[in-house]
């Protein structure tokens, strides 16, 4: 099973506490961003594009837990930029831990080897590390030559060490059917990641890249048949799999930004990681003043295009509670 037993049983007592408090609105997984700093300056991305002042700035160990806290959640990831650079990290992820939190922690991967010993293996605790391809191909999304090699060994030490290693993966419109299916296999039956996420590649207005984003018909047809002949049944994939019918366009959904809410060093980003439309000091404010039906396929133009599982994650999610085969079939890791 590609998510942990106990993190489903933690997940569903949340959500029947919310449904039982008759919430509509709560986050399930919040992105934290301590930091826009990166070693890296990946075209798709560009956080780094920030001034200088910016990019100086740091989320506290206080802060980052003062925002979980207080919004609740059970799970986080910890981006950016390039966590490993931050001086806390170490703490800050044992102190969520110390709460309760399951805390993915992204990185590229090229510090992950020599800060391995400031870590800890725990349940409730996953190395998640960015893989965008084989090694040519993801060199060039990270443009740098190198950096492929450097995760894969840096995976291999944190298995051996007892960690729990995840991998995320965006793909673009430069990517097929096969460079989907080759990467997923190698992190699965070579490299035997405990669960790999994946996302087509979304308009992130900031990325020195604008051309290669995929639109939804791209995506639907890149996933469907990537997925074919029953394929995606034997990756160990960290989604839902009503989310993984929607990337097939086997399902549609609105988006439910609120459900993964972005939290950095501006703030709770309105409405989501992939927009700016202002920051709200706490995630209540997030909630009370941002117009959630205004975005959306079909609402916003930003959002034309948009499939990422900040938005329609949570949307599955909820859909999979609401349904007792749903249910049975993610339980079992029927994807």
């Amino acid at each position: 099973m590609a998510i942990p037993l106990r993190q489903n049983l933690t997940v569903a007592r949340y959500l029947a506490r919310q449904r039982l408090a008759g919430r509509k609105q709560f986050p399930l997984f919040v992105e934290i961003e301590p930091l826009f700093s990166c070693n890296l300056s990946c075209p798709g991305c560009g956080k780094i594009q920030y001034p200088t002042e910016v990019l100086r700035q740091r989320l506290s160990v206080d802060d980052v837990v003062r925002a979980m806290e207080e919004c609740g959640a059970p799970l986080c990831s910890i981006a950016g930029g390039e966590p490993l650079l931050h001086p806390d990290i170490v703490e800050m992820v044992e102190e969520l831990i110390r709460r309760k939190k399951f805390v993915y922690l992204c990185t590229n991967a090229v510090l992950m080897h020599r800060k391995l010993d400031k870590f800890t293996p725990n349940p409730r605790f996953s190395w998640t590390v960015h893989i965008d391809g084989l090694r040519e191909r993801h060199d060039q999304a990270v443009d740098r030559e190198g950096v492929f090699d450097k995760a894969v060994a840096a995976i291999r030490e944190a298995k051996a060490r007892g960690f729990r290693v995840t991998t995320n993966s965006t793909f673009f419109s430069t990517d097929s059917p096969k460079t989907v299916r080759d990467v997923l296999d190698f992190l699965n039956d070579e490299l035997k990641v405990d669960a790999m996420m994946l996302s087509p590649a979304y308009a992130y207005e900031k990325a020195p890249d604008q051309e290669h984003f995929l639109g939804v018909t791209q995506t639907r047809k890149l996933f469907s048949e990537a997925f074919a002949d029953g394929r995606r049944k034997k990756w160990r994939l960290n989604h839902s799999p009503l989310f993984l019918d929607f990337l097939e366009g086997k399902v549609d959904y609105q988006c439910t930004a609120w459900g993964i809410p972005s939290y950095s060093v501006f703030g709770w980003q309105r409405p989501c990681y992939l927009m700016s439309d202002g920051y709200a000091k706490t995630y209540q404010e997030l909630l009370e003043t941002t117009d959630w039906d205004r975005y959306g396929r079909g609402k916003d133009p930003r959002c034309a295009n948009c499939m990422a599982h900040c938005g329609y994650e949570p949307t599955a999610v909820l859909a999979t509670m609401g349904s007792l085969r749903q249910s049975i079939r993610a339980a079992v890791g029927t994807h």
